[in-house]
């Protein structure tokens, strides 16, 4: 697992085995979950250098049993995460390095020898980005032209599956009623301080649900600390210990945070454009005629629109 330019919290989260369960269960193939033992998940965690790409990635490879007809074998999960604003098309091209220098990795510690051959890996690419995912999804999609019937066979192919978090809808993320789903939710907030106290609502009830519930919510907590911070959110995160315990506080941080929102989203209307003859007559305008800008009913916003052809100052229009 790659974390990719900025520290998203994700990594920590993929490093227990219950969020790499939820993320296949609940955003992968049907037919691959119903295929592994997630009892038998295991972290493969190590520091690869990459000589094309010139850079050290910490990576997090999980491995777990698969069955199929009556076979048991060892397949590794190695997931990366891709949260940039625009897509990377060459996506294709650096998976295809890592799986190679993963495999070279597995044979220099023996954990696998060329005669035993080597084990399968599902790649996975895990995206939150604003933008809609182009990036071809095999690496043979990037030749092109395509190249005559005897040539398909010698270009390379590796194949990905793709879990693009801003796809789902808040509908489709509410019939996966887990902790990682939560977070999706969250994450699609976006900056909306209204929709994330929607989502931070949500993800509090399927922790409380969650069998175990102390575990999850300290893992779920710093997730959300982390996401807050990087916001921006005026909220003491220094007081935030557990979603759980301290969901009072947090409602109430978050819900002075929607008023805002709704505050500034009023001044945007009618109500902005009356502060605009405002302060073209009056100059600069203090901060209570934003307040009783942004509270008014639209009844108040066009008398006071009448009104202001004829006031002398704030003080007569506002108290008239």
């Amino acid at each position: 697992m790659s974390i990719n330019h900025h520290d998203t919290g994700y990594k920590e989260l993929f490093s227990y085995p219950e969020f790499v369960q939820q993320l296949i269960e609940g955003f992968a193939p049907d037919e691959l979950a119903a295929l592994m033992d997630f009892s038998t998940l295991k972290n493969h965690s190590g520091n690869y250098i990459t000589p094309l790409f010139e850079e050290k990635f910490e990576d997090v490879v999980w491995s777990v049993s698969v069955t199929w007809e009556g076979v048991t074998q060892e397949v590794f999960l190695y997931i990366l995460l891709e949260f940039q604003s625009t897509v990377d098309r060459s996506i294709p091209i650096r998976l295809m390095h890592y799986v190679a220098c993963f495999y070279d990795h597995l044979l220099k510690q023996k954990a696998t020898t060329f005669s035993q051959g080597l084990p399968p890996i599902l790649p996975i690419v895990l995206y939150n980005g604003s933008k809609s995912w182009t990036t071809p999804p095999d690496i043979y999609d990037m030749i092109t032209p395509e190249p005559p019937g005897f040539l398909q066979v010698y270009q390379p192919r590796l194949r990905y599956y793709l879990v693009d978090e801003g796809r789902y809808t808040d509908e489709q993320l509410g019939l996966v009623r887990t902790p990682l789903s939560g977070v999706f939710s969250v994450e699609n907030a976006g900056e909306s301080w209204e929709a994330l106290q929607q989502a931070v609502d949500r993800i509090v009830a399927i922790i409380q649900a969650d069998p175990n519930k102390e575990r999850i919510d300290r893992i779920v907590t710093r997730w959300i600390k982390r996401h807050l911070q990087r916001l921006g959110a005026e909220v003491n995160l220094g007081q935030l210990n557990s979603l759980v315990e301290d969901k009072d506080m947090l409602a109430e941080n978050l819900e002075n945070l929607v008023k805002k929102e709704r505050l500034e989203g009023r001044l945007e209307g009618f109500a902005g454009l009356l502060r605009m003859q405002l302060a073209f007559k009056f100059g600069d305008l203090p901060s209570w005629v934003d307040t009783k800008l942004a509270t008014a009913t639209d009844e108040q916003l066009g008398e006071w629109g009448t009104q202001m052809l004829t006031a002398s100052s704030l003080d007569e229009l506002f108290k008239g």
